[in-house]
Order: structure tokens, then sequence, then C-alpha cells
């Protein structure tokens, strides 16, 4: 669910070593992309091909992850100065987001697809990174909007929904925590299920916020530039993943509660979590009307490639994950299929986004720190 703007007069050849300097952190929507697509064709087991090209994907998104986190690591170390030069900037800094939201995906991917490929170690791993995950989604959380606060200069004219990536970091680890619950020993399922509880509210309140700023911008300012058209998609990110949220707490929730003592107020929680759920996907239809809207008043004026593209995908992505997720409680066909549809529509679009991103790697056009260009 991302965009920073890149200017397509960008020369393409470039040193190694400039490749690594400008490497910023908002290349780890690649895995945000990648990964919920893996987890998309994840929901449907009875379809053995689909699920196999899931766990390939996911396989591969795990090595993405590898190399995107090292590449990273490499910047700090030998170019600590540029590194630390992203914190000042107004784009750059929201990307650091990406980094839990990319690392969730793999977790859920452990849960999916990891018992039939590692058998019971696979839940032992992902309950341990599921840990790290929420500490890294809490701390983006805090700490980028604090240098908004201190250290940037931001004006409302030039606000997108990229001010949601850090915020929405701590709701994506907390539906990877209800996806979690069921895999734990009884012991550990209600401590997870708390916290998760814990990051779904600090983060899916505050993004509802941010998203009535952004409606009073794009009616004061209009639409942001061609360059970051794949903003409009972002806000579909914090619902989707606010509604699988509820609707996995629905779902798994009640087993810790029992579990725990509070069977009493399962019927309360799951009651409310189920209703929530279904307020929170209504929202998001209007939300991916106008994304919809807005992405084909681009498109007449043309739209520039950047990773920026990647924002298409795992707003999409998650909210086709919520709308599976929801047609098994309700068993509405129509339900059904709407979410089959984006998922298709998710995968057609990843392949082209993904395609285009790998021809950018290849020639170092992609390559570009704007935080280092001031």
């Amino acid at each position: 669910m991302t965009v920073l703007p890149l200017s397509p007069s960008v020369p393409i050849a470039r040193p190694q070593a400039r490749v690594l300097r400008h490497f910023t952190p908002n290349w780890f929507a690649t895995t945000m992309g990648t990964g919920i697509l893996a987890v998309c064709l994840g929901q449907f087991p009875d379809l053995p091909m689909v699920r196999a090209a899931g766990e390939v994907l996911w396989l591969a998104n795990m090595g993405l992850f590898i190399v995107l986190t090292c590449t990273y690591a490499g910047k700090w170390l030998l170019h600590p100065g540029a590194a630390l030069r992203a914190f000042d900037h107004p784009v750059v800094s929201m990307f650091f987001g990406c980094i839990p939201m990319g690392l969730a995906t793999i977790i859920n991917g452990f849960l999916i697809f990891g018992p039939s490929l590692f058998g019971a170690a696979a839940v032992a791993i992902a309950a341990e990174l599921w840990w790290v995950d929420a500490a890294l989604a809490v701390l983006a959380g805090l700490a980028i909007p604090l240098v908004m606060f201190t250290r940037q200069q931001h004006a409302i004219e030039h606000m997108s929904a990229i001010w949601l990536l850090p915020i929405v970091a701590s709701e994506v680890a907390a539906a990877s925590g209800g996806l979690l619950v069921p895999h734990l020993a009884t012991g550990e399922q209600l401590p997870v299920l708390f916290a998760s509880f814990v990051l779904w509210s600090c983060s899916v309140p505050l993004a509802l916020g941010i998203l009535v700023i952004l409606f009073l911008r794009m009616a004061l300012h209009k639409l942001p530039p061609a360059g970051m058209a794949a903003t409009s998609f972002l806000a579909l990110g914090p619902i989707g993943t606010g509604a699988l949220g509820l609707a996995l707490f629905a779902i798994n929730g009640g087993q810790a509660l029992t579990a725990g003592g509070l069977g009493a107020l399962v019927p309360a929680i799951s009651g409310a979590a189920v209703f929530g759920a279904v307020l929170l996907w209504g929202y998001g239809l209007w939300w991916l009307g106008l994304a919809v809207g807005i992405t084909i008043n681009h498109l007449r004026q043309g739209l520039p490639f950047n990773l920026g593209w990647w924002g298409y995908t795992f707003p999409i992505g998650v909210y086709a994950v919520a709308t599976l997720r929801l047609s098994s409680i309700f068993p509405l066909p129509a339900l059904t299929g709407f979410g089959e549809i984006l998922v298709a529509a998710l995968a057609a679009i990843w392949i082209v986004v993904a395609i285009r991103t790998s021809r950018g790697a290849y020639n170092g056009s992609l390559f570009v720190d704007p935080s280092l260009e001031n």
C-alpha cells in the first residue's frame, strides 16, 4: 500500500555504490504487495494449484525480504548519514511502516503454508516473529509521528494518504495476531489476543481521523499529482485491515477468551467484532469506488510508473482477504464472488507492477532517495 514520487527523468545507469546509498524503505512495499497476494491465494484450500502458487510466492517473498533487509542494513553500515536523513524527509520517513507490514505477510504465510512445509516449527517461528513485528509496528507508529511533529515541515496541500503508512502497521500486526491465536498453546492465546486488541486500537481510530483530513485536503486542494496517483488506494488499506482484524477476532478470539476464563464475554465481543467488521467493510466500498474513479481520472492524463504503483496491491489484497473472511461468516455467494474478483484483479496488477519494478531495479532507475537531493 505505498507511493514515493520519483522523477521519470532519472538517469538509467547507476553504480552499485549509488544504488546502495539511494536505497529507501519504500522498497519494502514490494514485500507487502507480494506477500498479500500469497496470502490471498492461500484462501482457496479447495484449489490446489492456486494454493501452490501462493506457497511459491510466499517462499519467494521471504527471499525478497531477506535481500531487502540486508541491502538496507548495508546502507546503515556504509552510509549512516544518508540513512539518517530519511527521518527529516516528510515522504521517505513514512515508508518505515512498510518494514513491519512486509514482515507481517511472511508471518501469515508461516501459518497458512508453513505447517505443511515445516511442521510445528512453523507456528513457533510465526509466534516469535509476531512479537518482533508488533514491536516494530508500535515503534513506527510512535517514532514517525514524533518526527513529523518536531523535525519535518508539512502543509495540508502537500498531504497524501502516505501519512497512514506508519500508523497502519499496528493494525496489520493486530490482524496477524488474530490469525495466530488458534495456533498457539492455551496459555499463550489470551496475551496475543489482548495485545492484538491494543494494536488495533492504536491504529484504526487514528487512521480514520487521518482519512477525514485527507477528504478535506482533496476538497480544498484537489487531487495529488499523477506521480502519486496510487495514494488514492492507500485509504483502503486501514479500512480493509481493520475489518479483517475484527473478523479474525470474531472467528478465532472465542477460544482464547474461553480458555482464559472469560467465556461469558465471547458472545458480546464476537458480535461487536462482526458488526464492526461489516461497518468498516462497507466504508471500504466507498473508498474503493473513489479510488477507482481517481485512478481513471489520472489515466486520462498519463500515469508515470514509479515504486508507488505497489500502493495498488496491498490495500486491494487486504480488502479481498477481509471480504473472503466475512463470506465465511455470512454465507452470501455474492460476497464470495466479489472477493474472488478482487483477488483476480490483484494478481493482474501484481504481474504488471512486478515486471516493471524488475526492469527498474535492473537498470537502477528506481533507486532514488529524495532525502539526499536537498
